[in-house]
């Protein structure tokens, strides 16, 4: 086949497992061919390895592809309304094979589809399901050629996203999934899907929220260009569904301290220079999440706080107590889009401490940098501080670095062992309930709540200077030691 014809040779796009390498051919040598389809053949091409591998067999039914797949492995049947076999090899490997399909639409949810399998489909129809052009090639294996029905590689070079058909439009998560596709491979917005996500811009309170957050952790975990959210979600249409990022848009800032602009423009910057140290320091899966999104969301109450205030003798643009007002606003906005709240409780304290390092950072103590780590908790210093450098680091032309007040607190930090989490409490319950007959209640509570603040001050800091610390407290409130109840 030639290129115009939607392949063309090419032997080393993909290589297979040697186990899947061995079933492809079988399936091949018994009639059946075998495409390599999806992301894996896009990541192939961008010179990237991927996990997940998804197999197409074409002229075969789905029953006789998983009768023939178990001699290969376990099968997993859970996708059989997608016509997928889910195979896991005698030798560990992974991968989904399917049928074609074709899907109609039926109404307007996102699940909203009538899917059809015909062995008779082929690989072009099979391929214009797909939302976009570079998620729509395919790989042949077995002869080396690559399938680009649609222009996908072209796209892919020229860095451009691009809608396989019109049908783009029957499923509005595909605008979410379009953007966290731009974000990590840093892709413009062909007009054409610009103006089919504006018209379906009404159906995005169809999207179950687990799936919204999917596309969002996606752009989290893997976006390399993550600053393209802005400017994806306004050319789509649908950056008035996220009304916290869209608030920033405009709100100026101090050319001085902000030579950059606008708090949006400065935000996306950010992202950017929090996903390069997410590299730099391999930073990844919920971490990077973590890291992402408060970065995204650490200036959301700019919006609310900006004005022109008088300091240091002229007046100049300030967001004062932006940090603490935005705590609330990141929670608001993850928790609505679905991300779990494992991350949002860390992201939340990292949005209202990220400017630690201009207060207690100009002249950081051991008592100021442990009460920042239980302050912080569950997230860390160590978290705060890269924060820190990719907010300051996207202000140019002003160099990107780490400034010197958090470079005091992260090295005040390791000194005190606090930088990965705060100090564990030296009174705990069981410490207490002694001095109340062993009887539970909320005295117990306030002690070792005021036990930990003493800790955090440096009262003590082992456990023999705990208890007479204890001990002296007790006294100093009055309270008689008494003997424990049976």
């Amino acid at each position: 086949m030639t290129k115009g014809s939607g392949a063309r040779d090419n032997k080393s796009v993909l290589a297979l497992p040697p186990a899947l390498d061995t079933i492809v051919r079988d399936l091949h040598a018994a009639g059946f061919r075998a495409l390599i389809v999806g992301g894996a053949v896009r990541d192939a091409l961008l010179g990237h390895n991927s996990k997940d591998i998804d197999i197409e067999v074409y002229g075969i039914a789905y029953d006789r592809l998983a009768e023939l797949l178990a001699k290969h492995g376990r099968t997993d049947l859970v996708g059989k309304s997608f016509g997928v076999v889910k195979l896991t090899t005698h030798g560990g490997d992974t991968c989904d094979f399917g049928v074609p399909r074709r899907d109609n639409k039926i109404g307007l949810g996102h699940r909203d589809f009538q899917s059809t399998f015909d062995p008779s489909i082929t690989p072009q129809e099979a391929a214009s399901r797909r939302d976009f052009t570079i998620n729509a090639m395919a790989y042949d294996p077995v002869s080396g050629e690559l399938l680009d029905f649609f222009g996908g590689e072209t796209d892919l070079k020229q860095r451009v996203l691009r809608a396989t058909s019109d049908a783009f439009s029957e499923d509005p998560l595909r605008v979410l999934r379009g953007m966290q596709f731009a974000c990590r491979f840093d892709l413009t917005l062909d007009p054409s899907i610009a103006e089919l996500s504006r018209s379906i811009a009404d159906q995005y309170s169809t999207l179950p929220k687990e799936r919204v957050a999917e596309e969002f952790m996606k752009w989290a975990v893997k976006s390399s260009h993550p600053g393209r959210l802005v400017s994806y979600l306004v050319e789509a249409g649908w950056i008035v569904h996220f009304p916290e990022i869209q608030r920033m848009i405009g709100i100026p800032q101090d050319p001085e301290w902000h030579p950059e602009g606008e708090v949006a423009f400065h935000t996306m910057l950010v992202t950017n220079a929090a996903a390069n140290i997410a590299a730099r320091e391999n930073v990844e899966g919920d971490d990077r999440a973590v890291l992402l999104f408060s970065a995204l969301s650490h200036d959301f109450a700019k919006a609310d706080t900006t004005a022109l205030r008088e300091r240091n003798g002229r007046m100049r643009l300030t967001a004062f107590g932006h940090e603490a007002a935005g705590g609330p606003l990141a929670r608001a906005f993850l928790t609505r889009i679905g991300i779990k709240s494992a991350i949002v409780d860390q992201v939340v304290p990292l949005v209202e401490n990220h400017l630690a390092h201009s207060s207690i950072g100009r002249d950081a103590t051991p008592r100021a940098v442990r009460r920042l780590a239980a302050r912080l908790a569950p997230a860390s210093i160590t978290q705060l501080i890269r924060l820190i450098e990719a907010d300051h680091s996207g202000r140019p032309p002003l160099p990107a670095e780490l400034p010197e007040g958090a470079i005091r607190i992260r090295d005040m930090a390791a000194a005190e062992d606090v930088a990965l989490q705060p100090q564990g409490a030296l009174i705990l319950g069981r410490h207490v309930m002694p001095y109340f007959g062993g009887r539970a209640g909320p005295h117990i509570g306030e002690v070792t709540r005021a036990a930990y603040e003493a800790q955090l001050d440096g009262a003590f800091s082992t456990e023999a200077e705990a208890e007479q610390w204890l001990a002296h407290h007790i006294k100093e409130k009055g309270v008689e030691c008494l003997p424990e109840s049976n």
